[in-house]
């Protein structure tokens, strides 16, 4: 009979629970990618790092998830009201090594703050269509 030590139990506890945690995002960027209304992107957060999300769009708001997380809550939510958007660009050389390949940098303001959002260009697409879409300014919501 094979006698199971301390140390081996421990190690195998947290191999477990490392799985167990890799397996919980699979399942969660899986079930996030089926709802319609979400796509890959990145975030520069005020510390200057790019955040690679999920973005999630709701009525009147973007939600935007954290990649490797297992949480439901959004890092960063995008009001869609006073938001502007001041176009897009290509990623400088800098850049292009912190974003995935073949996503372009939208500028926006939201209430004064410049905001960087790095998404495919298909999604900028439905990103620009959603929100040039919102509500006509002062409409009242109920």
């Amino acid at each position: 009979m094979i006698e199971i030590t301390a140390p081996v139990l421990i190690a195998l506890l947290v191999l477990a629970c490392i799985v167990l945690f890799f397996g919980a995002m699979g399942v969660r960027r899986i079930q996030l990618r089926r709802t319609l209304g979400t796509f890959d992107a990145s975030i520069l957060t005020p510390k200057g790092r790019w955040m690679m999300a999920i973005g999630r769009y709701g009525g009147g708001h973007l939600d935007l998830l954290r990649f490797f997380s297992v949480s439901p809550v959004p890092s960063y939510v995008l009001q869609r009201r006073g938001l502007e958007m001041n176009g897009w660009r290509r990623p400088s050389e800098d850049e292009a090594m912190l974003i995935p390949p073949g996503f372009v940098i939208v500028q926006l303001t939201q209430l004064g703050e410049e905001r960087l959002l790095a998404m495919d260009y298909r999604d900028y697409t439905g990103f620009s269509a959603w929100l040039e879409a919102g509500p006509i300014a002062g409409s009242w919501q109920i």
